[in-house]
């Protein structure tokens, strides 16, 4: 069981180094803009997580990118990476001013790097978010979590980067540490990978259990219809708000409420059918509502979730030591909801 974990913690440390030689050498440029914008002329960088392939995301964000260009007469380009940690490598640099964001990567950059939240995805059918869920093959043995959590290192498991919050923070916090286990020691081995590979990966046999959300799923059902057939989803969880678009809050205020009143109101004004139309390459989304910091509490009560899981779980010197770190977690996740409410 031992090795599985290790291995899978090699190829991440692997993954992540290749990601982010990639950014430095071939997508991302190699100066940071500097503080205050000192060139209003100078191209604004678009970072996207991607959904898919990095490729295919560029591809689906660029009408709607164009059209930012012509709206704030200023070159705008994007670049998108293949892991959640090679585009906060991107972030915490400096190297991206605006970016389209899972909840937990936007948490950090707005409370670690100097950015603010301008807008919240909306979808056509009026969702307010997606679930995570844990996938299994159709034709599996595994027809209960019971059946699951009883044989411990029995199963091969397949979850996303320890920043996203579908593929591990949530399944991590309302599914696993509830029952006192942590994924990564629990199962025979552990695989990481973005969403669409792991669902291929269920269902091609190659693992037993994989995390996904029910978002991702919709598209991998309009990519890979066939794998998609061989699915079933055996836990679904509470409801996670929407990705949001995050800009750097030292840009001149005047661009970003440009960029803001842009993003809110794009496939709503007189252009709409060709706007809404692109915006429906994008993970057919409907557009984007105004959002602000305050959106992000809920991760940052996932992630506090997540400290306090932590914790239970050490091993400390005293009683004393223990009741003290958590009292730290408590202050900080205080401190912070309260700076993401503006208070």
């Amino acid at each position: 069981m031992r090795a599985g974990v290790e291995i899978a913690a090699t190829r991440r440390k692997r993954g992540w180094l290749a990601a982010a030689l990639a950014c430095a050498l071939c997508v991302l440029p190699a100066i940071a803009s500097p503080p205050g914008d000192v060139d209003p002329d100078a191209p604004l960088t678009f970072g996207i997580l991607p959904i898919g392939g990095p490729a295919e995301s560029l591809e689906a964000w660029r009408p709607m990118l164009d059209d930012l260009r012509k709206s704030i007469a200023r070159p705008v380009r994007a670049v998108s990476v293949t892991t959640y940690e090679g585009i906060a490598q991107a972030i915490a640099e400096q190297r991206v001013d605006i970016a389209f964001l899972s909840g937990r990567l936007a948490l950090d950059a707005v409370s670690r790097q100097n950015m603010e939240v301008i807008g919240r995805l909306t979808r056509g059918d009026g969702s307010k978010g997606y679930h995570a869920v844990l996938l299994v093959a159709s034709d599996s043995r595994l027809r209960t979590l019971d059946e699951l959590f009883m044989r411990p290192g029995k199963w091969r498991f397949a979850r996303g980067e320890a920043l996203s919050v579908s593929g591990y923070l949530v399944p991590e916090t309302q599914l696993f540490a509830p029952r006192g286990i942590d994924s990564d020691t629990f199962f025979a081995s552990v695989h990481i990978d973005n969403h669409q590979n792991n669902a291929l990966a269920v269902a091609n046999g190659e693992v037993d259990v994989a995390t996904n959300n029910t978002a991702d799923l919709e598209r991998f059902q309009q990519h890979f219809p066939d794998q998609y057939a061989r699915l079933r989803i055996l836990w679904k969880s509470s409801l996670i708000p929407h990705a949001v678009i995050v800009i750097r809050n030292d840009l001149p205020l005047v661009l970003r409420e440009k960029v803001a009143r842009f993003i809110t109101g794009y496939g709503k004004g007189k252009d709409g059918v060709r706007e809404e139309a692109n915006l429906k390459l994008i993970h057919d989304i409907s557009g984007f509502a105004p959002a602000d910091d305050a959106d992000l509490v809920p991760f940052a009560d996932i992630e506090y979730a997540l400290e306090k899981r932590r914790a239970t779980t050490a091993q400390w010197v005293s009683e004393g030591a223990r009741a003290a770190r958590f009292r730290k977690i408590q202050a900080d996740h205080d401190l912070l909801v309260a700076r993401l409410r503006g208070k």
